[in-house]
């Protein structure tokens, strides 16, 4: 069939969403699958994705860049508590107050502002001066990832078709995983070529020009139509979906947008609309599980190489020689390079099954699985030498590919989903932040509780809580698989 496509026969008017989820069709009458993705669609994805592969790879290169901070600093637990948790605060607080501000200013400015703050503090922490300064520019970094949450999501969940969101979506928030990986690599590359205690700086500044690069692309996206005719600019909205779905041959020609949603007032814009008997359901499902899973995720990816350390009996950081100290940073950075391909492997397997299985059947059986991977892991406390070493590493292997199969993936995914188009921007941000509370309480108590309960006993608890994940999800589910965001916001 050699014969361009055309599109669909249309109608007068029609939603954002009806023209992007738009097939064309031969000349003959066939129809083509599905919509191809235009120029600017794969752009907006890979800015996305960008900024989930930078939050992975700071946050879990921490754990790596501890033991040297806490060389150069003199850190005590208390100390490395706070280490672990400024950045997740920072999330907290960024995902809470910045990422509303995409329903008021628009997804485009805030895309571009995020990155921008994320880079400044970068850059203040690869020169910080002191500890109490390292923590404060942590958590500077942090705000500007939190307001990536809601955001990242929003730009792409607004600009693809229906059919793909899920797995597109989840492929962006992929990135986290390769982040954490290429983060816990870069660790380990510096520890193997600079022999230096301040080698840890070096760590975080590789990525400030990646992250310069990511800016300048941001600035040539485009504005989401949705949101602009959510606030009345329906002749920018219409120029904007042009732009959006601009391709050879070019469909559809002529773009005539009306909005399938009522207007709102500012009391449907407040944040207590979150929890109106409309909204109430959503923004449970959206930020509790979340919570509970982020307990876990946070604290075990953090603190992975400080786990293994232990479990392969390397000597405390207090007390060690530089050339030691290095030495066992190095190979608990091995170890826990290996585990983190379990999380690419697990956002993977959601890319692939979100569309298909749906979001709710998944993370319901992600929360189970990372139970029994956090049992597992407990149990290698009862054993010594080789039997420890290889349940430890089954176990913390099969939580990371269960928790981006299911929770990690899918509470981002369907916070992103369940709120209409007027608040789903200060819905998605809510849920991210709530979720962190959850991050940073673990971040912060685990280094404490690692020595006051022990590592089994910290690990019992959480996989309670992965349970208790599993039964809020299916108490409170809505499942969005297959749904358009123009049905949602009704």
């Amino acid at each position: 069939m050699n014969e361009m496509p055309t599109n669909a026969a249309l109608s007068p008017a029609r939603s954002v969403q009806d023209y992007i989820d738009e097939t064309p069709i031969w000349p003959d009458g066939t129809s083509v699958g599905a919509a191809p993705m235009t120029t600017m669609q794969w752009r907006i994805w890979w800015l996305a994705a960008a900024g989930k592969f930078f939050e992975g790879l700071v946050v879990f290169m921490t754990g790596v860049a501890m033991p040297l901070m806490s060389r150069e600093f003199g850190m005590n637990a208390f100390q490395h508590g706070l280490v672990g948790a400024a950045s997740l605060a920072g999330i907290l607080i960024g995902a809470l107050l910045l990422g509303g501000l995409a329903d008021q200013f628009g997804r485009k400015v805030m895309f571009i502002v995020e990155m921008v703050i994320f880079i400044i503090f970068l850059a203040l922490l690869s020169i910080s001066p002191s500890f109490g300064w390292t923590v404060a520019f942590l958590f500077g970094m942090g705000v500007a990832l939190g307001c990536d949450y809601p955001t990242a999501h929003l730009v792409i969940s607004e600009s693809i078709p229906t059919s793909a969101r899920g797995r597109l979506v989840l492929g962006a928030f992929g990135f986290q995983a390769v982040g954490a990986l290429i983060g816990t690599l870069v660790g380990y590359l510096v520890l193997s070529n600079l022999a230096d205690v301040s080698g840890w700086r070096l760590m975080y500044a590789v990525a400030i020009l990646p992250a310069l690069a990511v800016v300048v692309g941001r600035f040539f996206v485009t504005e989401s139509a949705s949101w602009l005719m959510v606030h009345g600019r329906h002749s920018e909205a219409e120029h904007e979906a042009h732009k959006l779905l601009k391709r050879k041959p070019q469909y559809p020609k002529h773009i005539k947008l009306e909005s399938k949603h009522k207007p709102h007032s500012k009391e449907d814009r407040h944040p207590s609309a979150l929890f109106s008997a409309r909204n109430r359901r959503a923004t449970i499902l959206a930020a509790v599980p979340w919570f509970l899973q982020d307990l876990g995720t946070y604290g075990i990816g953090i603190f992975t190489p400080t786990i293994l350390a232990a479990a392969l009996g390397v000597a405390a950081t207090h007390g060690q020689d530089l050339t030691d100290l290095i030495a066992d940073d190095e190979l608990a950075a091995e170890g826990a390079a290996a585990i983190d391909l379990l999380l690419i492997l697990g956002v993977g397997a959601a890319v692939l099954l979100a569309d298909r299985v749906g979001r709710i059947p998944l993370q319901i059986l992600g929360f189970l699985g990372c139970a029994g991977g956090l049992l597992i892991a407990a149990l290698s406390t009862y054993y010594t030498d080789g039997p420890r070493i290889t349940l430890i590493f089954a176990g913390f292997m099969l939580f990371n590919f269960m928790t981006n199969l299911g929770p990690n993936a899918q509470t981002y995914l369907l916070a992103g989903e369940v709120f209409p188009t007027h608040i789903r921007g200060m819905g998605a941000g809510f849920a991210a932040a709530f979720a962190k509370m959850g991050a940073v309480l673990t971040a912060f108590l685990f280094p404490i509780l690692l020595v006051d309960l022990g590592t089994a006993t910290l690990l019992y608890i959480l996989a309670g809580t992965s349970v208790l994940g599993a039964v809020l999800t299916y108490a409170f589910r809505i499942e969005t698989k297959g749904r358009s965001l123009d049905e949602i916001g009704l």
